[in-house]
C-alpha cells in the first residue's frame, strides 16, 4: 500500500503556504532527517503512480524508505519543499520552477528528468481544431508558463500566430494574428478539463487529462511534440539537499529501465518517459 496523504485545492484556497505549513507539520524537518523515509510531494497522476511504483516495486530492495504525499495544486509541493516539511517534489518542469523561485524567493532546484506530459488541446463540441467556429472561447491554464505554452502550442498548428520573440511569459495580448478571433478564458489548471462543457475547447496539462479520464494520444485535437520539448518533469529539491543519499536512489530509480517500462505499458503514449 502507498502511504499517501491528499490534499484539494478548496483547503489552498485558504492559504498556499499554510497548507504546506499544516499538511506536512508532523514531517517537518523530513529533508534533513537522513535516517527517516524520503517524503516526495507529488501530483496524483502521473506523478504519484510511477513513485508508487517505486515504493512498491524498487525502493526496498535499493534500501530506500519512501513516502509519498499526493497534491493537487502547483503550488504546495514547492513550499512544503522549501521549508523542509518534504524532502523532495516530483511534478513540474523547469520553466514553471524558475518563474516560481523568482516570484516566490524559493530555492528548489532539479536533480533528474522523469518524463513528459504532452500538453494538449481537447473539446466535447468539436472533432477538429479547424472546426472551431469564429469566436470560439478556449480555456487556458492561467499561471504564466502553462499559460504561455498553450499559446505556442497553439501557434505550431496555426491555429494563431504569436509576435516574434514570445518567450516563456506569453499572454493573450502577445497574439499577432487570432484568424478565428478566439476568445481565452483564463483558469487554473486543474479547472481546465472540468469547463469542456462549458467552453468550445480547453489546453489541458497532461497530468490532469489523465485524470479526467482523456487519453491525449487519441482524444487531443492537437498534442504538443516531444521532440526538444523544455516541459519535461523532474525530481527537485531544495538547493544543498542533492546529494541526500535518500535523493541519489531515488532519482537513480526513477530513470531506471523498469521505470521507462511501467511508463510506456501504463501510460501509452500520454506520458513519455525523458530518459
Amino acid at each position: 500500500m502507498r502511504h499517501t496523504a491528499k490534499i484539494t485545492t478548496a483547503v489552498l484556497a485558504a492559504g498556499a503556504l499554510t497548507l504546506g505549513l499544516t499538511a506536512c507539520g508532523s514531517d517537518k524537518g523530513a529533508a534533513s532527517d537522513a535516517d527517516g523515509p524520503l517524503v516526495v510531494a507529488a501530483s496524483p497522476t502521473p506523478h504519484a503512480e510511477i513513485l508508487g511504483y517505486v515504493k512498491d516495486h524498487l525502493a526496498k530492495k535499493a534500501g530506500l524508505d519512501l513516502e509519498v504525499k499526493e497534491f493537487t495544486d502547483y503550488v504546495t509541493p514547492n513550499t512544503a519543499t522549501e521549508d523542509g516539511s518534504v524532502g523532495a517534489n516530483y511534478f513540474q518542469n523547469q520553466p514553471y520552477l524558475d518563474d516560481f523561485n523568482k516570484k516566490n524567493g524559493t530555492h528548489i532546484v532539479p536533480v533528474v528528468t522523469v518524463h513528459l506530459e504532452p500538453l494538449g488541446l481537447y473539446s466535447h463540441k468539436v472533432k477538429n481544431a479547424d472546426d472551431l467556429k469564429s469566436g470560439a472561447t478556449v480555456a487556458v491554464p492561467n499561471d504564466s508558463v502553462n499559460e504561455a505554452r498553450a499559446l505556442k502550442l497553439l501557434a505550431a498548428h496555426k491555429i494563431i500566430t504569436l509576435k516574434d520573440g514570445v518567450g516563456n511569459d506569453a499572454t493573450p495580448s502577445d497574439i499577432a494574428k487570432n484568424p478565428k478571433n478566439l476568445r481565452f478564458k483564463e483558469l487554473e489548471a486543474a479547472q481546465t478539463p472540468r469547463s469542456l462543457d462549458d467552453v468550445d475547447a480547453a489546453v489541458v496539462n497532461g497530468n490532469y487529462a489523465i485524470e479526467a479520464d482523456l487519453k491525449p494520444a487519441k482524444d487531443a485535437l492537437v498534442l504538443e511534440s516531444a521532440k526538444n520539448n523544455p516541459y519535461g518533469n523532474f525530481l527537485a529539491v531544495k538547493e544543498g539537499e542533492q546529494d541526500d543519499p535518500r535523493v541519489r536512489k531515488l532519482a537513480r530509480l526513477l530513470t531506471s529501465a523498469e521505470v521507462k517500462k511501467f511508463i510506456q505499458d501504463r501510460y501509452d503514449g500520454s506520458v513519455i518517459a525523458s530518459f
